[in-house]
């Protein structure tokens, strides 16, 4: 099952954006998500519009797939866009291109800061806390992705492609940041 927009059966789901209801019979979108308790995966539910904010591409595939009629669907479309441009929606998973929220974060490979408001890389990386294993964010300067190529796995090619489908950057954005990845390697 893909993500889907259907009404909700019963009043008692909560929006996984704002943590509030969502009402029985108002419209909303399911994404599905890994299960910690078993193999199959669940549902996590959004309102529409709270969806248009952090999960456009998710919510405009399943608008494509939705043969209802949708309410302010301007208005969803719109937030969607916004939401694309301002570099504010949930990227689609490893690797991705964001902007650093804060100052805090240091590149992987050269070790030094990143820099507030910069363009950074995020890989899925391996962080072993006592005798448990756990998967997370690590980051990267742009230029510094080539010579971690060897820890992200893969060629350059298959990596700006993985950036390309997974980020939520504006278009000329995330070309800038590709050209200064390849010109790097």
């Amino acid at each position: 099952m893909a993500n889907v927009i259907e009404e909700a059966k019963s009043g008692r789901a909560s929006c996984r954006t704002c943590k509030k209801t969502i009402a029985k019979g108002e419209l909303r979108l399911g994404v599905e998500a890994a299960n910690a308790f078993g193999d199959t995966p669940s549902m996590q539910w959004h309102h529409l519009m709270c969806a248009a904010g952090k999960l456009p591409v998710e919510l405009a595939e399943a608008l494509k797939a939705y043969p209802g009629e949708v309410a302010e669907r301007a208005a969803l479309e719109t937030a969607m866009a916004d939401a694309i441009k301002s570099g504010k929606a949930k990227p689609g998973g490893f690797p991705y291109v964001d902007k650093a929220p804060t100052g805090r974060a240091k590149c992987m490979q050269c070790e030094e800061p990143i820099a507030k408001d910069s363009w950074r890389v995020a890989v899925e990386r391996e962080i072993e806390t006592g005798a448990m294993q756990q998967r997370s964010a690590g980051y990267l300067h742009p230029a510094c992705v080539a010579a971690n190529l060897e820890n992200t796995g893969g060629s350059i090619d298959e990596l700006t492609a993985s950036l390309e489908a997974n980020s939520r950057i504006p278009k000329a954005d995330l070309e800038a940041v590709i050209a200064s990845v390849r010109t790097a390697s």
